[in-house]
């Protein structure tokens, strides 16, 4: 009786919204992701509110100064990462509340600051020794039941706040359906998510996504239909090429680490110092690749290389999400201003990797991300604020160089 009870109120709350909202409350267009964790503490020791308040970490380390620093170079809102690990873990029962009351201070820490914020639910690949991550969320249903009331928990404590500067984002990269795993559960979990957001926050704007890593594939599977209501932003992620865009990123595949100094595009280096970054990768792979998985990574690298080895295969390989997403939009009249490329970067350098990328070829890319997303209409924002995508600091607080952040400043306003 009792969740019939709050299914029903949960229904008559969300006819009240959508009979309310003409269009988005929440506008953006250029934003940053800040950080999400630096020090990775472990859970067994999140008890301790020295070790997590204030939370998120980057409030830490961050100040005011910071914050004003990035509204004046043009940035007009930030993505907050927020990982709901420590809020599912029993850990930290005794600190839930201040938790969630330090993560609406931070959010109007950043509009003091003159810049909006999403509140960004920003679960990790896996949990383990760091906590529930979207493993266990995605493959237990009492993990998930308990994901969908932190996400109402979150949206009751930010209703209070300006629904013009505050926007929530129910859950980052969901690792559901993807590609030939022949699943569709993203479609009710999603319903889920929003329902819980908005039976709790009436006006605010919802960041919702698709499933598998939010790509703009995933979107494009999405009926909006389903989920009447104009106060949402759409949001997906790209990262292609993601040949260039993770060089040498050890979490991302084992294909993917061995790969280093390849330029941004490949068609701009000369042939002969392509052929040689190409050879040194392969012979990376034959010395260090598992044994049974050389060949088909040298053949896989060969298959990415193709894809993207002249300025018009290049340029269609980047531009097919964006395509993706907008023929999505004017197909289901969803106004170009309300989608959100919501993560795109180039990685800097791997944590205890040597190889540092160009800083010229990272602020090109972005430089192209960002031109193909305003030719859309599409809010955009950069991943990330510091570590291995830094683009203001690299690692331990140390600046990172300054090329992509006086491309952004050089945008014209």
């Amino acid at each position: 009786m009792r969740r019939l009870i709050k299914n029903c109120l949960s229904a008559l709350f969300l006819v009240v919204a959508m009979a309310s909202a003409d269009a988005a409350t929440f506008s953006m267009k250029r934003g940053l992701n800040l950080d999400i964790w630096e020090t990775w503490p472990q859970e067994e020791s999140w008890g301790d509110p020295d070790v997590l308040l204030p939370y998120p970490e980057w409030r830490q380390h961050l100040d005011e100064g910071d914050l004003a620093a990035l509204k004046a170079a043009g940035f007009d809102f930030l993505r907050m990462p927020v990982d709901p690990s420590p809020f599912l873990s029993d850990k930290t029962a005794g600190l839930r509340d201040q938790l969630v009351q330090s993560v609406v201070e931070s959010a109007r820490l950043i509009n003091e600051a003159g810049l909006k914020v999403v509140v960004d639910l920003h679960l990790i690949p896996a949990g383990g020794p760091r906590g529930p991550g979207m493993e266990e969320v995605m493959s237990d249903a009492a993990m998930f039941d308990r994901y969908v009331e932190l996400v109402r928990t979150i949206a009751r404590a930010l209703a209070k706040e300006d629904p013009a500067l505050v926007a929530l984002e129910v859950m980052n990269e969901p690792v559901v359906d993807c590609e030939g795993d022949g699943t569709n559960h993203w479609p009710d979990r999603l319903q889920r998510l929003y329902a819980a957001a908005r039976a709790a926050a009436t006006r605010l704007t919802i960041v919702l996504s698709g499933a598998c890593y939010a790509n703009a594939d995933a979107l494009a599977r999405v009926s909006p239909k389903a989920i009447p209501d104009n106060d949402i932003i759409w949001t997906f992620h790209s990262y292609e090429p993601f040949l260039l865009t993770h060089q040498g990123a050890t979490w991302a595949g084992d294909f993917i680490r061995y790969v280093t100094g390849l330029p941004y595009p490949l068609y701009s280096a000369p042939r002969e110092e392509l052929d040689a970054a190409l050879e040194t990768i392969r012979q990376r792979i034959r010395d260090e690749a598992p044994w049974a998985r050389r060949a088909g990574m040298l053949d896989y690298l060969d298959e990415q290389v193709a894809l993207m080895n002249t300025r018009k295969k290049h340029d269609a390989l980047v531009e097919q999400p964006f395509a993706t997403v907008a023929k999505w939009a004017k197909r289901n009249r969803i106004k170009p201003e309300n989608i959100l490329l919501g993560e795109f970067g180039m990685i800097r350098q791997e944590y205890g990797n040597p190889y540092v990328v160009p800083a010229r070829e990272r602020a090109a890319y972005v430089k192209d991300m960002i031109e193909r997303a305003e030719k859309h209409g599409f809010a955009w924002s950069i991943w990330d604020y510091g570590g291995a995508f830094g683009i203001v600091e690299e690692f331990e607080g140390k600046p990172a160089e300054p090329d992509v952040m006086e491309m952004v400043r050089d945008l014209p306003r």
